[in-house]
């Protein structure tokens, strides 16, 4: 049963229980609908109604959103409660999200636990709240606060729920406080759909309005929703609900709330694979080799995580910049309020800094964070298992490099596997999990067990260079480079994919992550390269004459005085004398183009990481794209958008391209299979 009734002389209690979350479907909502029609029935004096576990209630089942609308809907039952002569009391032990809060607020009263939150995340799925969230909220909290929770989709406190006016009260027990509400108070309450709606103010909606622009780019949903709560609001509340279930019904069968849908569902299937059954090593110390952004990210990850920790460097010098770079993310986690005074002191007193591995002994589990080359890896590793325990995992965050050639320098290779953390690592929730082939069962269930622990989303990978998402990243820079050389300008690329939906361009990210780092990748490279792939010097260049990004105030942009970039019109000159050099006659190329290509280039190359099972399922790349590379949430990542434009189309768009350069465009097995099966790249399995 989704929902359990029961009374005890004139009270009722409703027990939602579709665990783990109590998602509404269609089984809850008959049920409540029921429970109105049995209070009503029995006379009861009120009603209190609460979840089992550990969730009052988290949402809408997103499964049925892809089903015709079934019959109790949601705001008709919840215009049953709020209407009912009989007032429910909402006692929220949990958190309360989308149509749990609207449940929520169609009660006369609502009593929090402290720990509680509550919120309306509905544009987080690309929809707006459809069982009367744009009109109760504002009702009861004004329009500021309404418009605030509503376009954001951020959860609030029960405190911060109490301060605006969502909720009566808080309590520990909110069961035992919801049966001592007096009940000639509850019945004095005015149901919420009989509160005056608030005055419009244009300055707040604009004010919201301008946030939007900037946090939710080419998002839709929270648009909407302001226009579904100024029109609402204006009308009378039955009508105004009809406006808002059309709007949510419309979004709901969208594009973007599609997107959204899959990366809802693919975030939470990401976990070890079903068939690791090995125990993972219990640890309770980590080691960190390398002190630099990356390490110190790591460190603080691990820190905050519980664990106590060796940070390793190669000299005095080193030691003191880890200790700086440490000391900083826990400064600035303090001054964001991130961190409390007492919580920053326990994870000070829980690193230590060496220069020495002997002092590392104790750790169960060592990440190598240390520059990218083979040599200095290998150099760790061997220093490592010299040092530690021999049952200890040992892994390597290596984002290039062949894990394989690094487990190849330890006696026993099967501890080794690939932790590969995205900057800054304390923030980014990606964490690409790499085996190598003799990476043992217990070295991957502790990768995953650690990715758990640090609330990362992990995505299992196979080696190769670069894995899943630098593999894409360094496809898509070539393609970019080409686009330079054949015609377009650098800052032409980037606004063509900020206008798709990226934060930034591939060549403004360029100018924060630095041009020498590329540039070392390639040059890795030069001694194995294709002698027939075409090769754009162009970047290269970039280098040679100092230009490495915003740390040298000069990259594909100028930062004067280390502030905001500013177009270099002597990258344009640099690009077009090498399109001179190369005998290149240069084209007009439109931002349309420029987005096709690099999307296509992607595409192919993760279809063909795909077809080698470097990764293991597609919703796997689109994790990748869009938690490690900015690849925009509400497109649903690189697969699921292929997809939308369909596999067929891609290939004949990919084989045009091929006439042009069969090297670099071959079409991926994996696209020509599905497009020879008639099945989509997610349905695709070696």
């Amino acid at each position: 049963m989704s929902v359990n009734f029961r009374h005890e002389n004139n009270l009722g209690i409703v027990e939602l229980n579709n665990p783990p979350v109590n998602a509404i479907g269609h089984a809850m909502r008959q049920g409540l609908l029921d429970a109105v029609r049995a209070a009503e029935k029995l006379h009861l004096d009120r009603v209190i109604v609460m979840g089992l576990g550990r969730a009052f209630a988290a949402g809408a089942d997103a499964r049925e959103f892809d089903q015709p609308a079934q019959e109790p809907h949601l705001p008709d039952v919840l215009n049953a409660i709020d209407e009912s002569f009989v007032p429910w009391i909402a006692a929220i032990n949990g958190v309360a999200l989308g149509g749990g809060a609207e449940i929520a607020m169609a009660c006369r009263m609502r009593i929090m636990h402290p720990t509680a939150q509550i919120g309306m995340p509905e544009v987080t799925l690309g929809v707006i709240p459809g069982a009367g969230g744009t009109q109760r909220l504002p009702r009861l909290v004004g329009l500021e606060h309404a418009l605030d929770m509503i376009t954001s989709g951020r959860p609030i406190s029960a405190q911060k729920a109490m301060e605006i006016g969502l909720v009566h009260d808080i309590d520990a027990d909110v069961f035992d406080a919801a049966f001592l509400v007096n009940t000639e108070d509850l019945g004095c309450r005015v149901p919420t759909w009989e509160l005056p709606a608030p005055d419009w103010d244009d300055a707040i909606a604009e004010k919201i309005a301008g946030g939007l622009a900037k946090k939710a780019r080419g998002q839709i949903a929270p648009v909407k929703a302001i226009e579904v709560m100024k029109q609402g609001l204006a009308l009378d509340f039955h009508d105004a609900l009809k406006i808002e279930r059309a709007a949510f019904l419309s979004l709901r069968t969208g594009s973007q709330s599609r997107a959204l849908r899959h990366m809802f569902f693919a975030e939470r299937g990401a976990k070890a694979p079903d068939h690791l059954t090995a125990e993972p090593v219990k640890v309770t110390t980590v080691a960190v080799v390398g002190g630099g952004t990356m390490g110190s990210g790591i460190a603080y990850a691990c820190l905050s995580a519980g664990f106590k920790l060796c940070l390793l460097e190669t000299d005095a010098h080193g030691v003191e910049r880890a200790q700086h770079n440490v000391e900083k993310i826990i400064s600035d986690s303090q001054q964001r309020g991130l961190l409390s005074d007492t919580r920053a002191g326990e994870l000070r007193n829980n690193i230590t800094y060496s220069t020495t591995y002997a002092d590392a002994a104790q750790a169960e589990l060592a990440i190598e964070a240390a520059f990218e080359s083979i040599e200095v890896k290998r150099d760790v590793f061997q220093a490592l298992e010299a040092n530690l325990a021999p049952t200890a995992i040992l892994a390597s965050n290596t984002s290039y490099l062949d894990l394989n050639d690094i487990a190849g320098c330890v006696s026993d290779p099967s501890r080794v596997v690939g932790l590969h953390f995205f900057a800054p690592a304390h923030v980014m929730k990606l964490l690409e999990i790499i085996k190598g082939d003799a990476t043992s069962d217990r070295a991957m269930a502790t990768a995953f067990a650690m990715g758990k622990a640090l609330r990362k989303i992990p995505v299992l990978a196979g080696v190769c260079d670069g894995f899943i998402g630098n593999r894409i990243l360094t496809r898509y820079r070539e393609a970019g480079d080409v686009l330079l050389m054949d015609g377009a300008v650098h800052w032409d690329v980037d606004e063509a994919m900020v206008e798709f939906g990226y934060a930034m361009g591939p060549y403004e990210v360029q100018d924060l992550s630095g041009l020498d780092i590329a540039y070392a990748n390639r040059r890795r490279h030069d001694a194995t390269r294709d002698p027939n792939r075409r090769y754009i010097p162009i970047a290269d260049r970039m280098v040679q004459e100092g230009r490495l990004g915003k740390k040298t105030g000069v990259g594909w942009y100028r930062y004067p005085g280390g502030g905001g970039r500013v177009d270099d019109p002597l990258v344009e000159d640099l690009i077009r004398e090498e399109s001179h050099f190369a005998k290149v006659t240069r084209r007009e190329i439109g931002k349309d183009e420029i987005t096709k290509t690099l999307l296509l280039a992607m595409i192919n190359e993760a279809a063909n990481i795909l077809y080698e099972g470097i990764a293991h399922s597609a919703a796997d790349i689109d994790l990748v794209t869009v938690f490690g590379y900015g690849f925009p949430r509400w497109r649903g990542g690189l697969m699921h958008y292929a997809d939308e434009v369909g596999v067929e189309n891609i290939v004949r768009d990919l084989t045009e391209l091929a006439k042009t350069d069969p090297i670099a465009w071959a079409v991926s097995p994996a696209l020509i299979h599905c497009a020879q099966a008639g099945i989509t790249l997610m349905q695709y399995r070696r």
